[in-house]
């Protein structure tokens, strides 16, 4: 067994930076653990990467771009950028490569460096397995010819790659060690905006694309007219997204009760993340838009209906290509329909205000049930585990020590 000396990790976008870093822990942890010298690590990463020490090859921002109206403008610089990441890859000869997430940037690159450097002796990983569960299942062919290792955020995940010849490991799913960070009781939240204890409370998040804030905001509005009719006394806090706060703040402001929208940017990353966790776990109920924020909502166990909205050409195409009954990744993660949700035509205010108030009572049988749903969420994403960051740590070593045998 011979430990790897250095690491070339490449992430493409903020949440791919921060599995980075959790990632650089980790692999430092297990090298203490093993009495070895730490690996040392190149690539490229942001802000979470540097303060783990790491020196990015160029920023971050100038790849971390979405959607095909913000990649055109910039499409020179990202495939510029492709090509340097190749050659510091080839230059460093690294023992492994990992690629997080973004996978048009990273494995595009980590191909042009395998050409040259070879793959005997040396580990080609991926962080992040593509959603094939959902749509697409051809990429799972696609990437077990591009990558030797695969690391999974959800549970579900492997069978789908090992099926291809690739090997694959659940690693547990990052919410587990970022929410461990705060106490699912903890109500203080309420103390700093001057909430009284006994008041009702929603969590509203209406996502952090200016999209989903144009469509959601309303509806949730709506809804929540109809929710304070019934609960007197009813206080809202939204966590904005730092790209969306002003627009959050205007879509709000009709909204006709008390509204706390969070604003990120008076805060580091770090701090904010917490400080939405709280706003979570002071929260009696949750009205949230799909997305990995439902997994946040049950690390806090704060019981949630999700709603969602898009455009109307855009929901035939995906209801078309889409394979799972589910847009809520905790009702994907047990098999069940725990979580309430309403999308496109079945998102109206009347029903979602009545799912909502089924679950704010302490008592109320609807909202015990959820919680024990939330419960085994956590569980099988890893929650009483060892932390992601190590099981990942854990399985890239694993797959490396396999490979250099």
């Amino acid at each position: 067994m011979s430990a790897p000396r250095s690491v070339f990790i490449v992430a493409g976008e903020a949440s791919g930076d921060r599995l980075g870093a959790a990632l650089m822990r980790g692999l430092r942890a297990e090298a203490s653990a093993r009495g070895e010298p730490a690996p040392t690590f190149e690539g490229v990463g942001g802000v979470a990467m540097a303060a783990q020490g790491f020196e990015s090859l160029f920023p971050i921002s100038d790849v971390a771009v979405m959607g095909l109206t913000e990649v055109l403008p910039r499409l020179r610089t990202i495939l510029r950028r492709v090509e340097e990441t190749a050659r510091a890859m080839i230059a460093a000869a690294p023992d492994i490569i990992v690629t997080i997430d973004a996978p048009d940037f990273g494995l595009r690159a980590a191909a042009k460096a395998r050409e040259v450097l070879g793959a005997d002796n040396r580990l080609f990983a991926h962080y992040v397995a593509p959603s094939v569960w959902a749509w697409r299942p051809g990429r799972a062919a696609k990437m077990a010819r591009r990558t030797d290792h695969l690391l999974a955020l959800l549970p579900f995940e492997p069978p789908y790659f090992e099926a291809e010849g690739l090997s694959c490991d659940f690693v547990g799913h990052p919410v587990v060690e970022s929410a461990g960070q705060v106490d699912p009781t903890d109500d203080s939240l309420r103390e700093d905006l001057r909430i009284a204890v006994d008041a009702p409370l929603i969590v509203v998040l209406p996502g952090s694309r200016r999209g989903e804030v144009e469509r959601l905001t309303r509806l949730f509005g709506d809804a929540l007219v109809q929710l304070a009719d019934k609960r007197p006394g009813l206080q809202a806090i939204v966590p904005a997204g730092e790209h969306v706060v002003e627009l959050v703040r205007e879509r709000t402001a009709s909204w006709s009760l008390p509204t706390h929208v969070l604003d990120p940017r008076e805060l580091s990353f770090e701090a904010a993340e917490r400080r939405k966790l709280r706003a979570m776990a002071a929260a009696d109920v949750a009205l949230a838009a799909s997305g990995t924020v439902s997994l946040e909502l049950a690390a806090m166990r704060t019981p949630m209906v999700v709603g969602y909205r898009t455009a109307w050409l855009t929901a035939q195409i995906v209801r078309r290509i889409v394979k799972v009954e589910s847009a809520t990744l905790a009702n994907l993660v047990t098999e069940s329909r725990g979580v309430p949700e309403f999308l496109q035509e079945y998102l109206k205010p009347d029903v979602v205000a009545a799912a909502l108030d089924g679950l704010i009572d302490p008592n109320a049988p609807e909202r015990l049930k959820q919680l024990h749903m939330l419960d085994e969420t956590m569980r099988r994403l890893g929650e009483g585990a060892a932390p992601p960051s190590r099981r990942a740590a854990q399985s890239l070593l694993r797959a490396y020590d396999a490979r250099v045998v």
